[in-house]
């Protein structure tokens, strides 16, 4: 009998943004220890002398999407809206070094949509995207869960 299951790993990550025309303090740069929470669905494996026998996905093989996608991208980067002006942008840069510039607000928000798409496109056959849980502050987070946005 197959069971689907649901797998989930955790990736922690320093990121700093800044809020575009926001009226409170988040308006300026400032940085959070993320904590991205990945929970994946799927069928485990279920053939003898697979080396994925018994597993849903394999946390290495996980680690290496996340860290592609997500991690080795935004970590220690600073994350601004590219509703900012030309002049601010290249000022952040300058004062960064890694300057990501977005199609939208970087909230916590935002950042995960963002980040269940990189993911998404990344799992192989059989295996999905359940939730995502980021964690901005050790009290605050954001989640997306696949059945809400089908």
């Amino acid at each position: 009998m197959a069971s689907v299951i649901r797998v989930t790993k955790e990736f922690p990550f320093e990121m700093a943004h800044v809020l575009w025309n926001y009226d409170g303090p988040c308006r300026n740069v400032h940085g959070h220890s993320y904590r991205l929470f990945v929970t994946l669905s799927g069928v485990p494996v279920d053939e003898p002398g697979n080396p994925r026998d018994g597993m849903v996905i394999d946390f290495t093989d996980l680690k290496h999407i996340v860290k592609k996608e997500i991690v080795n991208v935004f970590d220690h980067a600073v994350v601004v809206s590219r509703k900012f002006d030309k002049e601010k942008t290249e000022m952040f840069t300058k004062m960064f070094g890694n300057t990501i510039l977005v199609d939208y607000q970087p909230t916590c928000e935002n950042l995960i949509t963002d980040f269940a798409i990189r993911i998404g496109r990344h799992l192989p056959p059989g295996v999905k995207l359940y939730s995502l849980k980021l964690y901005e502050t050790a009290t605050s987070f954001a989640e997306w869960h696949a059945a809400d946005n089908k």
